[in-house]
């Protein structure tokens, strides 16, 4: 039944418009306003996304070329051409930044990105509903929590003086430790602050893969003997293997990003040189130094090393799992 007729036997329900009917109009031109007249709540409704799209990912696209020039606030910039790029690579700075930034990322993927997946695996195996809506709702609450709010509570908890954590190492007999100055410590803080606040709500995802499974297979494998250790391990894990390939991909295209509201929030002057990254070094030239062209040009470099690494994490997961983002 054509959408218009469905609608007008009720009064409360206004009438659609049928994408299958078509535009009326003699030429094209009129077909074209015709449409969008017949579709213009819709496109109101895209235009905030397609404004911040445009200001915030395609304008600074275009503006990248800034890492090419020295900028000029009187009269058009001058093109130096890579002058921008032998400063950054010949700075002991960047080389620093670099470092602390692929050490963090690393640790990050190694030890957070499973974290969602086991999370998933154990969710899936509750058989009580009460119980396992409870555990996620717990679970997901970190996600909606600011980095201002989660330092603090990590600040707070790992306070030497009246934090939990060191109240704890008290009853155990050891030493209180100040976690947040250590730099050998600050970066572990970085990886299990991050997995407290996303593994839950990354579990969203591959809870969803799990669910889309086809019930049969696990009939089929119960009328077989398999238990349910067996069935995860051959049903559960292969069903999900798109979701994780697909994540993973992601993951490494955003591997230079390590954290930028993370890092500003929970950084002091004793730890700076251990955590300090990408992003916050490029903060500190722009917005901070005011060397913008400097700064665009240790942007530019980290997007350019992000395309490349996930470019080749998809079509190796395409070789080896025939899986990949397209």
């Amino acid at each position: 039944m054509p959408a218009s007729s469905a609608a007008s036997g009720d009064g409360n329900v206004p009438n659609l418009p049928d994408p299958h009917l078509p535009v009326l109009g003699d030429s094209r031109s009129e077909r074209i306003v015709d449409g969008f007249r017949r579709w213009a709540p819709y496109y109101i409704m895209l235009l905030p996304g397609l404004i911040y799209f445009g200001l915030f990912h395609y304008l600074p696209v275009w503006e990248a070329k800034l890492a090419f020039e020295d900028l000029r606030i009187i009269g058009p910039n001058v093109w130096v051409g890579l002058k921008h790029f032998a400063q950054l690579f010949t700075s002991p700075a960047f080389g620093q930044v670099l470092m602390n930034t692929l050490i963090i990322s690393a640790m990050k993927i190694v030890f957070v990105f499973p974290l969602p997946i086991l999370l998933a695996l154990l969710i899936n195996e509750v058989r009580n509903p009460r119980f396992r809506r409870s555990v996620q709702s717990v679970i997901y609450l970190p996600h909606f929590l600011s980095w201002v709010v989660i330092a603090g509570i990590f600040i707070a908890a790992l306070s030497p003086s009246g934090g939990a954590v060191n109240d704890l190492r008290d009853l155990l007999g050891l030493s209180r430790h100040n976690y947040m100055t250590d730099s050998g410590s600050i970066r572990w803080v970085l990886v299990w602050s991050e997995a407290w606040r996303s593994a839950g709500w990354d579990s969203l995802l591959y809870f969803a893969a799990i669910m889309a499974i086809d019930p049969a297979l696990y009939e089929a494998a119960e009328m077989d003997g398999a238990a349910r250790w067996q069935k995860m391990r051959y049903i559960t894990l292969p069903g999900i293997v798109p979701t994780i390939a697909t994540l993973f991909i992601l993951n490494v295209g955003l591997f230079l990003n390590a954290g930028f509201d993370q890092v500003f929030n929970m950084t002091n002057d004793a730890i700076r040189d251990r955590i300090d990254i990408i992003d916050t070094y490029v903060y500190r030239l722009g917005i901070g130094g005011g060397q913008f062209s400097l700064a665009t040009a240790a942007g530019l470099f980290k997007g350019v090393i992000c395309m490349i690494m996930m470019l080749g994490a998809h079509f190796l997961s395409k070789r080896l799992t025939g899986k990949g983002v397209w």
